[in-house]
């Protein structure tokens, strides 16, 4: 076999059976890749997971079908642990094929409770490695190693210094390399056996980002001090405040860290400081982490970041984690270019923008249904994010989660937020990510996926209207053993004293769940004439107000865990004329228009070239949208707008922050 899908793929013959059951308790079915191909060969897969929901899906879309005659190759995954295919339910069992996969029997020779942690999208490397080792059954430590060396390229009996320790954090960090805790643990308890380490805190920095960033950032002036003595004295550490302890001094001038070091100045994981007696060449690596007043070192920036990533660009074949790390490189370019004044700048983006989104929406068209089904331990979409707050609450013991949806805020805008946020309150700690809203990109559509935990499909009576937030808000946390009284959800949030706010609405010793919508930013966008440079300036504007800032913090003293999220972005578009189709469309939106049937759809479709018959997926009966690609809009021609509801890449990638306080 040359991958591990092969051993799975093998059972999935088209027309054999138009129902197969699958116990996947290690979520294998819906890898990226591998759903893909089963799609591809015709079979959909529907997992079991609430009976109700499932009935309503399997009924209304598979039965259905079966009934008029016609063959499907429906899939039913159960995927829980311990789960036996017999407790499904008998009228399915009657009618399907049963089959199993798991991680054990595809890697024989590796420890089960190890494996089991990976990242799906590392088991090909993993594979790989399985294949050509000569080794036998091992057992955890054995198997912890293999994977550290042969997955994430860490020898870690081999770092003898801390260049190598640097370098292997460098790439692990940067690279956002998912490692399990266990494997982290492994790591540094192999690094502490070797007894040179022992003054580095290997138990925050080799297992946190944040943790790995704030201890080089404040390192970072240390370096600059001595690169501008011609003689440097040792420093003792409590002379420059540092709050990590280790080495006040790191070789951040070695030609394997640097290379490092200068893009995560440029894509704002560390912040430039002042360096007053300091002479840097304007070329030199040093210059992207040092601060002036003037604007070179900005026009710097982001010409190197056009470089970055032109180089970086996703391609067709890339995996969803791949548009979402460079989404986030994306929207660091974008505020710099928007919050600036170079009109070079402005075209040039958006030059590389239209060939970024006809190349994203050919890649959601063959891929964007496989999102839908995948584990939410890293939100891939929206409905995942509430199951994931569950799951955490479950794990943690901390009972108590707020979740903050800032309407119609984009990528590049949380940029600029984030930014202004690390002013307001310096302990503030912004995990980021990024995750995929519903499409098409309307608030109706994608906030109420966010707060029922579910896709569109659904939820089709309120599909249009989003006057049914709370009510599944508090279904969804109910189906999680809350108690109504313990949820709370407000919306139309935005100006006014946060404090207040939250005085009004929660109750900080029983009140165990938050969902709060703040529309400030959607109204601005509604509002907004001046394009996306006048978005990024008033939602400065809005932000230094300080309302966000005290809102975050509030729930953070009182003990929640609290995440922030978007239902869609947003993006500058020109107008290229609207339909005159009177009450044809169901929604007659500036980027999207939602038709009854596809074949009024297409009718509109064949005089608007710019727009996409989007494919229903996830969506409702009786819902076919058509969707503006790109920076076109059904608005006047000539007309400038800032919209939603499309499919660029800046509208369907979204923020996903959870914020903590640094303990330090």
């Amino acid at each position: 076999m040359s991958s591990w899908r092969d051993a799975i793929l093998n059972d999935f013959v088209p027309n054999v059976s138009k129902l197969t059951l699958v116990a996947d308790p290690d979520s294998l079915l819906t890898e990226e890749k591998l759903a893909l191909e089963l799609l591809g060969r015709g079979f959909d897969l529907i997992e079991f997971n609430d009976p109700v929901e499932f009935r309503y899906a399997y009924e209304s879309k598979y039965r259905s079908i079966w009934d008029r005659g016609k063959h499907t190759n429906l899939v039913i995954i159960l995927r829980l642990q311990n789960a036996e295919l017999e407790s499904l339910p008998y009228d399915l069992l009657r009618a399907g094929r049963k089959l199993s996969f798991n991680l054990g029997d595809l890697f024989p020779n590796l420890s089960y409770p190890v494996i089991e942690k990976l990242d799906r999208s590392l088991l090909d490397t993993l594979f790989d490695a399985q294949r050509k080792s000569t080794s036998g059954r091992m057992g955890d430590n054995a198997t912890k190693n293999f994977i550290l060396r042969h997955v994430f390229g860490i020898t870690a009996e081999l770092i003898n210094n801390e260049v190598e320790l640097l370098r292997a954090l460098l790439r692990q960090h940067y690279r956002k390399m998912q490692t399990p805790l266990m494997l982290a643990d492994r790591f540094i308890q192999v690094l502490k056996s070797h007894g040179g380490f022992k003054a580095w805190p290997l138990g925050e920095i080799v297992t946190d980002d944040e943790a790995f960033f704030a201890f080089l950032q404040e390192r970072w002036p240390v370096f600059l001090d001595r690169l501008g003595k011609a003689n440097p004295a040792r420093e003792d550490s409590l002379e420059y405040g540092l709050k990590y302890p280790g080495p006040d001094h790191l070789p951040f001038d070695h030609q394997d860290i640097k290379v490092y070091i200068d893009n995560l100045f440029l894509e704002g994981k560390l912040t430039p400081v002042e360096a007053t007696d300091l002479e840097v060449d304007a070329g030199s690596w040093v210059r992207s982490g040092i601060a002036t007043a003037g604007s070179d070192d900005e026009v710097l920036r982001v010409s190197r970041l056009f470089d970055l990533v032109a180089k970086e660009l996703p391609t067709a074949e890339s995996r969803y984690s791949d548009w979402t790390s460079f989404a986030l490189k994306w929207a660091e370019l974008s505020s710099l270019v928007h919050c600036g004044n170079s009109a070079e700048h402005q075209t040039r983006l958006m030059e590389i923008g239209d060939n970024l989104n006809t190349t994203f929406a050919g890649w959601l068209s063959d891929n964007y249904s496989n999102l839908i089904n995948l584990p939410p331990t890293n939100p891939a979409m929206l409905h995942h994010v509430p199951r994931r707050l569950a799951r955490d609450i479950e794990d943690s013991g901390n009972s108590r989660a707020a979740l903050i949806v800032v309407d119609g805020l984009a990528l590049d805008q949380w940029v600029t937020i984030r930014q202004l946020l690390q002013k307001q309150d310096a302990n503030l700690v912004m995990r980021e990510s990024a995750t995929f809203a519903w499409i098409p990109t309307l608030t109706s559509v994608s906030r109420q996926s966010i707060f029922s935990g579910k896709p569109p499909l659904y939820f089709p009576s309120s599909i249009n209207s989003t006057n049914s937030e709370e009510k599944l808000w508090k279904q969804f946390w109910e189906g999680h053993g809350l108690s109504r009284l313990d949820v709370v959800y407000q919306r139309g949030l935005g100006d006014g004293d946060a404090y207040r706010v939250l005085d009004t609405a929660i109750h900080p010793g029983k009140t165990k769940v938050v969902g709060l919508v703040i529309d400030k930013v959607d109204k601005i966008m509604h509002g907004m004439q001046l394009g996306s440079a006048g978005m990024h300036n008033q939602i400065k504007q809005w932000c230094h107000a300080g309302f966000l800032s005290a809102l975050v913090g509030q729930l953070l003293d009182y003990g929640y865990e609290v995440w922030l999220t978007a239902d869609h972005g947003n993006i500058q578009c020109d107008g290229k004329g609207r339909p005159s189709e009177g009450v044809i469309a169901e929604t007659r939106g500036e980027r999207v228009r939602v038709y009854p049937t596809p074949e009024l759809r297409s009718q509109v479709a064949a005089s608007f070239t710019f727009a996409r018959e989007w494919q229903p997926v996830g969506l409702p009966a009786g819902y076919f949208p058509l969707v503006a690609v790109g920076r076109d809009a059904f608005v006047k021609p000539g007309e400038v707008i800032v919209g939603h509801g499309g499919v660029a890449i800046e509208e369907v990638v979204v923020p996903l922050v959870k914020f903590e306080r640094r303990l330090r």
